[in-house]
């Protein structure tokens, strides 16, 4: 599983060396560095191709004539490009991308279990911020979902 949070720099031309941790999950429970890399409003995803398939499968189901579906995929999916890391592990992210994000110098990645974030340090600080200011109601809210009650998020 992906863990941790990692500073990081971009070089030149837009890649970031991925962890050692991050490129080792990739080698033995993957076995393949193809990543998946894509945006939400205020960050980027990156997935490992096998769990990224997981979330197409799902998505294929979905009942397509409704809008908001639609607008969701197009927007996640529209932006997806499959990345591979150098023979050094690094990874270059897509320009459009980097540019969306404001990705500079400094990014922050964040691993999420089965995927990782990159983030502009300055974002993810603010959202650290907000997340420790109501802690106690997301505990509330995620430990009643681990415990049974998936009805407790909204």
């Amino acid at each position: 599983m992906f863990r941790g949070k990692y500073k990081h720099h971009l070089d030149e031309k837009g890649r970031v060396a991925l962890p050692n941790k991050f490129r080792e999950i990739l080698r033995v429970k993957y076995g393949s560095e193809v990543l998946i890399v894509t945006n939400f409003p205020d960050y980027l995803v990156v997935y490992p191709l096998e769990e990224w398939k997981k979330i197409e499968e799902k998505l294929l189901k979905l009942p397509w004539d409704i809008p908001q579906i639609r607008q969701y995929i197009r927007y996640f999916w529209g932006a997806a490009e499959e990345c591979y890391p150098d023979r050094q592990g690094r990874l270059l992210i897509p320009q459009s991308l980097r540019e969306e994000m404001k990705l500079e110098k400094e990014i922050v990645l964040v691993g999420m279990l089965n995927h990782f974030e990159i983030w502009n340090p300055k974002v993810l600080e603010k959202e650290f911020k907000e997340t420790k200011e109501n802690f106690g109601q997301l505990w509330k809210q995620v430990s009643s979902f681990l415990n049974g009650d998936k009805n407790t998020l909204s």
